[in-house]
């Protein structure tokens, strides 16, 4: 089975190569992009895929609202959203996982955190950064 994955930030250099970087995998294409999370929103319905890739910080809506609007969608084929950020906030990652997100990736990881993070959420499980987790 192909994980069919939407690709959403607001730089264009990072979106192209996160297109290039998942459609070389052999279990994966992506099935469109979006700058915004308007534009996600509206792809999440019309491209289908499984998993959302979606920035935090963007212009017009940003990935929580986006998140939030996709996860509580009806019907069937909802995607998996996971959330990637370059910051390492705790509030977003619960902001994130209120929103309904299934998992919460750093874009500083290596690609291989990614694509095995794709795979994770795209199988039904979460994924939390470890650091996330601390109590105190």
């Amino acid at each position: 089975m192909t994980i069919r994955v939407l690709v959403v930030d607001d730089q264009e250099l990072l979106r192209t190569a996160f297109r290039v970087l998942i459609d070389a995998e052999d279990d994966m294409e992506v099935v469109g992009e979006a700058a915004e999370g308007t534009e996600a929103v509206r792809l999440a319905t019309s491209a289908s895929p499984d998993v959302v890739v979606m920035d935090v910080r963007m212009p017009t809506m940003d990935g929580i609202e986006a998140t939030r609007r996709i996860t509580s969608s009806r019907g069937d084929g909802i995607p998996r959203v996971l959330i990637l950020t370059t910051f390492d906030l705790d509030e977003y990652v619960f902001d994130a996982m209120r929103a309904g997100a299934s998992g919460f990736v750093l874009k500083s990881g290596p690609l291989a955190e990614l694509l095995n993070a794709i795979r994770v959420v795209a199988a039904g499980e979460a994924l939390l950064p470890p650091n996330s987790l601390r109590v105190g």
